[in-house]
């Protein structure tokens, strides 16, 4: 999490002050209707489209730019697991460069907007009128004063109490984020649109200065474990989510509460999620082992291990576009496929950012790629080769790339394949998926 220096972060809030005494507070329906509204809700759940926002641009163009968050989004996490370790240091907030977007509305009259959906953090926000400073979105910017339903947050709420804050006048908060993103707001309540579904009274990030913000959309929809996030805020144990190809442009879907049936010859896998108290809102899982083209991989047991101070582990991570290995781990992995696909390797990371590629012959669909197989606790996966190489008619890359510590699953090896989230069992289970007919 970035810092600002005292001066600077002085004048901010001087002028965050005064914004927050010119948005005076509506009077709210009752909290008992609202609870009502909620629990009936959530007895049928709703369905969410997304979008990738890698779906433009070039081949190399696209892997560039999804390398380039994904290595701010592991360094961001990193700093998060390193700084947690110390027992005066809370944070709420994670890196936000995640790769679908998903539509949402907010307020009364409704007004529609495309944020990041991310497993990876808690805090909704978007930007807000008047602004210090905002980036450019696509939509509108946000303007409580054109809302009936809006409704700053007081101090003494609980979810302010959940987030790291400032209090003035208001529930304030100021927040670094990976690649040097910094944003300021303060913590409110609307009602949201989503999947033509209303939920009232969702608490989420006005956010009226931003620097350096490029690549929200037009803000963020946090999905993690948290207080903060969205899943929390109704009270829904269950979700799920399946991504269609990452070079597409059909949409994607997020289902929030009951999770439909569908039909795989494959089945569901099903492992258990594990819990880090340093980082509460991550989505782990147990990582045991690599299979690459039938050869089992050589790797220490303890590689891919959650840490007692933290540290280490795997999380299941939809805002991370490419998949990391522990370095040991993947210098294995990358061996391996050295070894197996026999292709000339070329030196390609100045374009795609990626560690490994091979030069294709003139008739691609000769090459021979070896399978790739995670065992994960109680659960096997065979990933389809889209899942973990890309390519275009020159060149193949494998869409993982080394770290130090904390490893993630990616979103590219999620593709085509349904996750439901049970955090009330505590597990998250997998299944083959035409994601684009789901």
């Amino acid at each position: 999490m970035g810092s600002l220096p005292p001066s600077l972060s002085s004048l901010l809030f001087l002028n965050l002050a005064l914004i927050l005494i010119s948005v005076s507070p509506v009077i709210s329906t009752s909290r008992q209707a609202l609870d009502d509204h909620q629990d009936q809700l959530m007895k049928t759940g709703f369905k969410i489209t997304m979008n990738n926002v890698d779906s433009g641009g070039s081949f190399t163009e696209r892997l560039l730019r999804a390398t380039k968050r994904s290595n701010r989004r592991l360094q961001h996490f990193n700093e998060i697991i390193s700084k947690a370790k110390h027992p005066n240091f809370r944070s709420a907030v994670y890196p936000a460069d995640g790769a679908y977007f998903m539509n949402f509305s907010i307020g009364t009259p409704p007004n529609s907007y495309y944020g990041i959906m991310d497993t990876g953090s808690d805090l909704i926000w978007t930007q807000c009128k008047p602004c210090f400073q905002c980036f450019s979105q696509p939509a509108p910017v946000f303007e409580p004063k054109q809302s009936s339903t809006y409704s700053n947050l007081s101090c003494s709420s609980n979810l302010c109490q959940d987030l790291e804050s400032y209090c003035n006048d208001g529930c304030e908060y100021i927040y670094g984020y990976g690649g040097g993103t910094i944003i300021i707001g303060y913590l409110a309540t609307e009602t949201f649109t989503i999947g033509g579904v209303s939920l009232l009274n969702i608490g989420f990030g006005c956010t009226v200065f931003t620097y350096d913000g490029q690549g929200f959309g037009d803000g963020l929809v946090g999905l993690g474990r948290g207080p903060l996030s969205l899943i929390s805020q109704l009270g829904e144990p269950k979700f799920s989510y399946c991504l269609t190809y990452w070079e597409g442009t059909k949409p994607s879907t997020l289902v929030v509460g009951p999770q439909p049936s569908v039909n795989s010859s494959s089945g569901v896998k099903t492992t258990p999620l594990l819990q880090n108290p340093f980082n509460p809102t991550f989505y782990y899982v147990s990582l045991e082992g690599i299979t690459i083209g039938g050869t089992k991989l050589p790797i220490n047991k303890t590689t891919f291990a959650l840490n007692a101070d933290g540290s280490g582990g795997v999380i299941v991570d939809s805002g991370t576009t490419f998949t990391f290995l522990e370095l040991s781990a993947y210098i294995l992995v990358r061996e391996e496929f050295i070894s197996q696909v026999q292709l000339p390797v070329v030196n390609a990371s100045d374009s795609t950012g990626l560690d490994l590629c091979f030069k294709l012959p003139s008739d691609p669909f000769s090459v021979n790629i070896p399978s790739l197989v995670l065992q994960f606790e109680d659960a096997l996966l065979d990933f389809p080769t889209e899942n973990y190489i890309v390519a275009n008619s020159s060149i193949a890359c494998l869409a993982m790339v080394p770290s130090l510590g904390l490893s993630i699953f990616g979103n590219i090896l999620q593709q085509n394949m349904l996750l439901l989230y049970d955090i009330s069992k505590e597990t998250l289970s997998f299944m083959s998926t035409e994601c684009d007919k789901f």
